[in-house]
């Protein structure tokens, strides 16, 4: 197997994987999205049904869900800065495998006391 091309980031690293999870919770944010305008547009069709729609959404499981969401979304957005510097800044492909590396460790830094609490408040602790 020839090795690959000098100069890509993209080939199993660090640059590749961080492209499959942007791309992975964007399109998981989206689904969130269109999911939430849909629940939330029927408040305007039937208070009713808007009700027994948001009913269904309190318990544990849509709890721990809500823990992936905030998952996807932080991770999303400190991860597009981190494009953002790589794109735009000239010495931006020279360090964003540290970048990468500080976007995981921000990213732990902030999940970690989200999800003990939240969690907390899901399971009535």
């Amino acid at each position: 197997m020839p090795n690959a091309p000098a100069g890509t980031i993209y080939r199993g690293r660090e640059g590749m994987w961080s492209w499959v999870a942007h791309r992975i919770t964007g399109v998981g944010i989206f689904f969130f999205l269109f999911a939430h305008v849909l629940d939330t547009a029927l408040v305007r069709v039937s208070p009713e049904a808007y009700n027994a729609v948001i009913g269904t959404y309190k318990n544990p499981i849509v709890g721990v869900m809500e823990v992936g969401l905030v998952a996807a979304v932080v991770f999303h957005a400190l991860n597009g800065l981190r494009v953002v510097l790589v794109d735009f800044w000239f010495q931006g492909p020279r360090y964003h495998r540290p970048m990468f590396v500080g976007v995981l460790g921000l990213w732990a830094a902030l999940m970690v006391p989200f999800t003990v609490r939240h969690l907390m408040h899901v399971f009535g602790g």
